[in-house]
């Protein structure tokens, strides 16, 4: 961390950007605090409810520097979040019949027969249950951008647990786990079929790899706490190899365009919670490009039991975190998307200081929604 990110003096825009529509005024008060008291610094909120946007807020500023707002169109990492497009990617294989859920992943990748792993399924792999929750620590001198090396260390690596016996979040492995299994069934890459497939057919403004004309447009990370990569529970699992959690590195140009599937998709608030939005509908997009099985499987509970990483009981669909009140996932630093059951709207809280989840947490209280994940339902 640089003396920059925090330049003193510098004032914050005065009041939230956007619009609300009648009944969202406790949003709107509930975000312009989060500014005022500066636990926020550039964020983006976004609310839909049948089909059309009803909150559109964006405060703080895009850059370190303090220079350029954050507007509706910044683009942002929300780290974990990204998960659940990543997962929606390897459906699309699925549809096509090039992967199967339940036909052993070595079917394809021949090299990952290694050290136990011959009947990992890629249903284990989208409810992380894999066995490979972080990269081995033969991966610890590669670089982060090194994604053959990496692909190859967990083909080689021995699995923490037998596959399906138990589970944890795949902190930084989920991409490269996907991305490998496409390329050796689909032959594809997960940059390439969310790019082409996925994005057009949702009409996402998000990116795997983030396009040269569009860089102009991604906010830049910052810490809240110079020592919160330190700090953070999930900390033993984002070491490996370094530099994920590096604001330096995660503000990098190279970073920006590579694609890392597990956490560095950059999309629009909007964007994010028009997706949410759309995941139990019989009618709308997502239904369109996967189908009815595929859309129900995507968001049925698959698996519940103690999260390793988590450290709690959780339940896994392929690609969320589900209880009976909201379909949900988050990312480490505070960006959170989510679907209430509950109430019938979704929502996108993206962040670009890198905190807890508390501000998404106000944000959803005053949705009349509970962040909190459990496992009775």
């Amino acid at each position: 961390m640089t003396a920059h990110d925090h330049p003193p003096h510098t004032p914050q825009p005065a009041s939230a950007d956007g619009f609300t529509a009648d009944g969202y005024d406790t949003v709107r008060r509930t975000f312009q605090r989060l500014l005022d008291d500066g636990r926020e610094t550039g964020a983006g909120l976004s609310v839909w409810r049948d089909g059309t946007e009803v909150v559109r807020l964006n405060g703080g500023w895009a850059d370190t520097g303090r220079r350029h707002p954050w507007t509706s169109t910044t683009l942002v990492q929300p780290y974990s979040l990204s998960k659940a497009f990543a997962a929606l990617t390897a459906l699309t294989a699925v549809r096509d019949g090039a992967l199967e859920l339940d036909e052993p992943i070595a079917a394809y990748w021949n090299g990952y027969r290694a050290h136990g792993k011959d009947r990992t399924t890629l249903r284990h792999v989208l409810t992380h249950q894999a066995g490979q929750p972080r990269f081995p620590a033969s991966a610890a001198a590669l670089d982060l951008l090194d994604d053959a090396g990496l692909r190859t260390a967990l083909e080689q690596a021995a699995p923490e647990y037998p596959p399906g016996t138990s589970m944890g979040e795949h902190a930084l492995t989920y991409g490269h786990l996907i991305d490998a299994v496409l390329r050796a069934g689909a032959q594809t890459t997960l940059g390439e079929a969310f790019n082409d497939v996925v994005r057009p057919a949702l009409g996402l403004d998000a990116w795997f790899g983030v396009p040269d004309h569009e860089l102009h447009r991604v906010a830049d990370l910052e810490y809240a706490d110079p020592d919160w990569p330190r700090l953070l529970p999930a900390a033993p699992w984002l070491q490996t190899p370094a530099g994920a959690l590096d604001t330096e590195r995660a503000n990098s140009r190279a970073w920006r365009r590579s694609v890392f599937g597990g956490v560095n998709l950059h999309a629009t608030a909007t964007t994010v919670a028009r997706f949410f939005s759309h995941l139990t509908a019989a009618e709308g997009p997502l239904r369109r490009l996967l189908g009815p099985q595929l859309q129900q499987e995507y968001i049925s509970a698959q698996v519940t039991g103690h999260d390793t990483v988590f450290g709690t009981p959780l339940t896994w669909t392929l690609g969320f975190l589900r209880d009976r009140t909201k379909i949900a996932k988050g990312g480490v630093g505070g960006s959170v998307g989510w679907w209430s059951i509950t109430h019938g709207h979704a929502c996108a809280y993206l962040t670009r200081r890198l905190d807890d989840h508390s501000r998404a947490a106000e944000i959803a209280a005053a949705l009349g929604d509970d962040l909190t994940v459990r496992t009775d339902g």
